[in-house]
């Protein structure tokens, strides 16, 4: 398609909050190009861990690497889920997500942040933390909507484990961005993060109180129960992992 057609929606939908639905019937159509893979071989980890370098550089969050691949000791961790966002075919973003409970601590923010954020999980707090966002430089400025099919992930993820909060480390610049979707708020002035060269904020959006008003604002988050299992559920010994996973928000169009 046309880059006009997945272009002029996203500026539709940040200055005419009266449109919703419209914008949203625009990522709906987005949708019907899109794969989701959950990568684990080498090739398809290569290719989104140079995803990230090449993104990171060109937006002055990272010094040059003889390497050119951005990974780190959170990427192999059990409660680690490495995506990558596919549009007809072309890998066009990625996301690392974690989900980070009492058997499973450990995730980027629960690491910078932990003086905060450990005892919130020895009271039996959970976290969906997202992290490692990335889109091709290309494809970002064409594909408008990309941002929001990227996180949508990030939504399904928070529909399946239904942590106590979704945590968002960002630049202080995308705070408006996370606040207006997902109406989070800052939990913790900015720090230091390893490997970046910018500070982040840890923001955060409270489930219960937030993920039915996003997914009534955007059905594209919208997920079913079989879409949840096969991004998150590991498979068990002898199985086969899918290749690729296609979004199934149109299934609740309407309803």
């Amino acid at each position: 398609m046309e880059n006009k057609v997945f272009g002029a929606p996203l500026a539709a939908a940040s200055s005419d909050k009266h449109r919703p639905s419209v914008f949203s019937n625009h990522v709906m159509d987005v949708l019907e190009h899109v794969e989701y893979r959950l990568c684990d071989g080498a090739e398809d980890l290569e290719a989104i861990y140079r995803l990230r370098y090449n993104s990171y550089l060109h937006a002055g969050m990272v010094k040059p690497m003889a390497s050119r691949m951005v990974k780190d000791s959170f990427d192999d961790l059990p409660n680690s889920y490495r995506f990558g966002v596919f549009f007809d075919g072309v890998l066009v973003s990625t996301i690392r997500l974690h989900y980070a409970s009492a058997r499973y601590p450990v995730s980027p923010s629960t690491d910078v942040f932990g003086d905060v954020l450990a005892r919130r999980l020895a009271a039996g707090e959970t976290f969906v933390d997202p992290s490692r966002f990335a889109a091709d430089l290309e494809w970002s400025s064409s594909l408008r909507v990309l941002p929001y099919i990227t996180l949508r992930l990030a939504v399904v993820a928070c529909s399946h484990f239904k942590p106590t909060y979704c945590l968002t480390a960002i630049k202080e610049e995308h705070s408006a961005f996370y606040h207006r979707i997902f109406r989070s708020e800052q939990a913790v002035p900015p720090r230091n993060y390893p490997g970046l060269t910018v500070p982040v904020h840890l923001y955060q959006s409270k489930c219960s109180e937030n993920m039915q008003t996003t997914l009534d604002r955007f059905p594209f988050f919208n997920s079913t129960t079989f879409e949840q299992r096969m991004l998150f559920q590991r498979p068990k010994r002898g199985e086969l992992a899918p290749l690729t996973i296609l979004p199934t928000a149109k299934y609740f169009e309407a309803a």
